[in-house]
């Protein structure tokens, strides 16, 4: 049986996937972390977990987040930002810049490619690492 918590893809299988689909995945990754980082931090109530999730996980958020985490970045790594970063989506929301967007699609695939070939140590560092730079919990 799959464990799909420990994907354990091959570059050739997640580079077989579209970049949208990478950020897709990594858009999943990215807001389970957020929410785990913010139970982690006592935002006890629902309501607080919920209104800072959301101020997290949009892409201006995000673009902030890309900003600070492209120096810590392999050039693997770089490879799978980019991919996300330079894909071409119909639509971009009304609260960003399709810039921010485009940064915030790149954070998604990064996480979505590490996640895919079992490397959540590295998005875990990422992640955290960032979350205490850019908020200092």
């Amino acid at each position: 049986m799959e464990n799909y918590f420990h994907m354990h893809m091959d570059m050739k299988q997640v580079g077989a996937i579209s970049n949208l689909g990478l950020a897709h995945i990594g858009d999943g990754v990215f807001e389970l972390l957020t929410r785990s980082w913010l139970c982690g931090h006592d935002r006890l109530t629902v309501g607080r977990m919920h209104s800072d999730t959301v101020a997290l996980v949009k892409a201006t958020a995000q673009a902030k987040f890309a900003d600070q985490m492209l120096p810590m970045l392999s050039d693997e790594e770089k490879s799978l930002y980019r991919r996300g970063k330079n894909s071409h989506v119909h639509a971009v929301p009304k609260s960003c810049t399709p810039a921010e967007y485009a940064k915030a699609t790149g954070v998604e695939a990064l996480f979505g490619g590490l996640y895919l070939l079992g490397r959540t140590e590295r998005v875990n560092e990422i992640f955290v690492t960032v979350m205490e730079e850019l908020y200092g919990l």
